[in-house]
């Protein structure tokens, strides 16, 4: 079994371990010598720690004809780290090759390239949580935000991939590098009574000068008595249309009571609405039947499926959905710079990238009691396409 050195953090394997399975010397020289650290915030090694070195074919118990022949004797060394309800991709060595990949070992139909060394995948981690920590090579990241910073980092986190990968950098990575560095466009709420500083430009150079709603007093609700969101619903505003998201601009902001009465009036089928329902703002409309409602007297904002009649924590506050929505428009638009190379070649892995930005930013997905968020949700339906 694997050894784990407490004092540097790392697992180490004895050359008794390593056997016959790894052959490729500079791994081996790895294994033995610096080893692998035992914690990072993306992926994990603790499948060496419990099992040790275990093939495909052994750590499946699927060794048949159904088993790809090229991932049979690969060794499972770890995984990648996944969301809150996702599942995990394992991590694959190649002990003749040294090459590294990931695959779901309750599929096993296909992998995909992850690092070409356990030196490159190691590098890799770390650089990408010096990013998110803004230390190390990201140091004088910190304090700097908005969409000029975010782009900087993100050349600058490529190009370090770029390094070890001959330039071919595993979509893994490369979504690393053009998603992660997006939480930087926003700097946290200094004053404003909200989590975050949205500017106003921000969402205009995105969306486009005039394709952004903002209201006056007389829009709200006497209902909507949150100071900081009416500023802000003032000030910055919201993207009037995107892919799952609708603003309300014919009439006044509504309360969801009336809203309802509106929508079904005379009915004998009448929406059934939520308790406060006439301190519950609607903002817009998500797709599927879905509200988006702010909480006039907290400014929380919440997601209130019609068809369910469920009321769901969605964001903190207008400024992270502001941020949610300005960062799936702005993923999609650097995708389709790429000829959907990120969304066709690796979207679960897309999905998660987003889905780590989103709760670095706004940790509603993570923290609410909730079995069900809708970006969560959302993010991850490939079927439909939304990334």
């Amino acid at each position: 079994m694997c050894t784990t050195d407490t004092a540097v953090g790392a697992i180490r394997l004895t050359e008794d371990e390593l056997g016959p399975y790894v052959t490729h010397a500079p791994t081996r020289r790895r294994l033995t010598g610096p080893g692998l650290p035992s914690g990072s915030a993306l992926l994990t090694f603790s499948a060496l720690r419990t099992s040790g070195l275990r093939t495909v074919a052994q750590s499946t118990d699927a060794d048949g004809p159904d088993l790809p022949v090229d991932l049979r004797d690969r060794l499972v060394i770890g995984e990648l780290l996944a969301p809150l309800g996702m599942d995990a991709e394992s991590i694959l060595l190649d002990g003749g090759t040294g090459e590294i990949s990931t695959a779901y070992l309750f599929e096993l139909m296909d992998s995909r390239p992850l690092a070409p060394s356990l030196e490159a995948l190691v590098r890799f981690a770390a650089v990408t949580e010096e990013l998110a920590d803004l230390r190390g090579q990201f140091a004088s990241f910190a304090g700097r935000y908005g969409a000029k910073a975010a782009a900087e980092a993100s050349r600058q986190l490529l190009a370090l991939f770029e390094e070890g990968t001959d330039g071919q950098v595993p979509p893994y990575w490369k979504a690393a590098a053009l998603i992660r560095p997006l939480a930087l466009a926003t700097g946290p709420g200094t004053g404003s009574g909200l989590t975050l500083d949205v500017p106003a430009r921000l969402l205009d150079e995105e969306f486009g000068h005039g394709r952004v709603a903002r209201f006056e007093d007389v829009d709200f609700p006497s209902t909507l008595t949150h100071e900081p969101t009416r500023r802000f619903l003032r000030e910055t505003g919201l993207p009037e249309q995107t892919v799952l998201f609708h603003v309300d601009t014919e009439v006044p902001l509504q309360t969801l009571a009336e809203y309802a009465a509106d929508e079904r009036p005379g009915t004998t089928s009448p929406l059934e609405l939520p308790p406060r329902a006439d301190h519950l703002i609607r903002l817009g409309h998500l797709v599927e039947d879905n509200s988006l409602v702010v909480d006039g007297a907290t400014g929380e904002v919440l997601n209130w499926s019609e068809p369910e009649a469920g009321l769901y924590p969605l964001n903190t506050d207008v400024s992270t959905l502001a941020f949610t929505l300005w960062l799936h428009h702005r993923e999609r638009t650097i995708d389709r710079a790429l000829a959907h190379e990120l969304s066709t070649e690796a979207y679960d892995q897309l999905a998660a990238t987003m889905l780590d930005v989103l709760t670095a930013v706004d940790p509603t997905a993570t923290t609410t009691t909730a079995d069900w968020h809708y970006w969560t949700e959302a993010f991850q339906d490939e079927a439909g396409g939304v990334l």
